[in-house]
């Protein structure tokens, strides 16, 4: 990777991302939107918004990222801009690369937006530091970044690349813990979801949510989302095709 090229590619998205204010808001808004609708649905049990907001906080970012990284990206191959620019010297990884670090800076608004709002304005009652919350948000939003990305290059149009979301997130949505502790569900499953990174990005929201301090379970719960984006990365850069067959 060249450092001067990643910038160069993360400026030029940058700048297309400025002219796309339905996307902006996609990524900055809605978010927000759906953590203060759940609070008010919830508006006459407080503490069941506490039990669930912060585990949401973790998983909204990644659906966004992921919904919008993987039809960026897959977008930029089908009209070709994506033949040109690796017919230049840019590598694969530069690219990628590129593409990670502006979502990623998207991802940092974001999961800011999202956590202030949850905590200050809605009142989510967190016994741990807001700031951990605000890192697990936002590696979560790399995460799902990283996972859109890789899909991308399995997807020959807009509308696949949608379609990917009930196979790649929605398992991860059923089975991280949301809707029932892991460690009730059957053996097969609760192996699943061991390996399942949205697993430990509701455990490290949940960790933040219950603890004053930082507990060994949230710091795995970290490393593990942090490893998963940066091999989910790596396996982008490698699966990337210069266009669509």
């Amino acid at each position: 990777m060249n450092a001067s090229r990643t910038l160069a590619t993360a400026t030029r998205v940058l700048r297309q991302l400025r002219h796309d204010p339905r996307t902006i808001a996609l990524m900055l808004v809605v978010p927000c939107v759906l953590i203060a609708l759940l609070r008010y649905v919830f508006d006459a049990t407080p503490r069941t918004f506490d039990a669930t907001g912060a585990s949401l906080l973790g998983i909204f970012p990644l659906v966004t990222m992921f919904l919008v990284t993987s039809i960026a990206t897959l977008r930029e191959r089908t009209s070709g801009t994506l033949e040109r620019l690796l017919a230049m010297p840019l590598g694969k990884g530069d690219l990628i690369g590129g593409y990670a670090l502006a979502f990623g800076l998207l991802a940092v608004l974001q999961s800011a937006l999202a956590t202030a709002l949850s905590v200050w304005v809605l009142g989510l009652d967190v016994t741990g530091s807001p700031w951990l919350l605000l890192l697990v948000a936002l590696l979560d939003a790399l995460l799902g970044t990283a996972l859109g990305l890789f899909v991308s290059a399995f997807a020959a149009s807009e509308f696949q690349a949608v379609q990917f979301m009930p196979a790649v997130i929605v398992p991860q949505l059923l089975l991280c813990g949301l809707f029932a502790p892991r460690d009730t569900m059957q053996p097969a499953l609760k192996a699943v979801s061991d390996v399942l990174p949205m697993s430990y990005a509701v455990d490290g929201m949940n960790q933040v949510l219950r603890h004053t301090s930082v507990t060994g379970d949230f710091v795995r719960d970290v490393i593990v989302v942090c490893g998963c984006a940066l091999l989910v990365l790596a396996l982008g850069a490698a699966t990337l095709r210069r266009r669509t067959a």
